[in-house]
């Protein structure tokens, strides 16, 4: 649990440097550590049965995908 907890960390970090990529760098780069950060996140809620979470970020996962071939 303690490797999925450390995930679920970089994961949340990675949301908010993610973010900070697509606004000031640039947005393929920015989506791809979007879509890393949310796959880190996933395994923890999953294991923890929080599928609130997991659906939401499954949807963040699948707009990430599309947006990486649009770009």
């Amino acid at each position: 649990m303690r490797l999925l907890s450390i995930g679920r960390i970089l994961g949340s970090a990675l949301v908010v440097i993610a973010y900070f990529i697509v606004i000031h760098v640039d947005l393929t780069t920015g989506v791809i550590a979007h879509f890393v950060a949310d796959a880190i996140s996933l395994p923890y809620f999953i294991a923890t049965k929080h599928y609130d979470i997991v659906i939401m970020l499954t949807f963040l996962l699948i707009v990430s995908t599309s947006k990486l071939f649009v770009v």
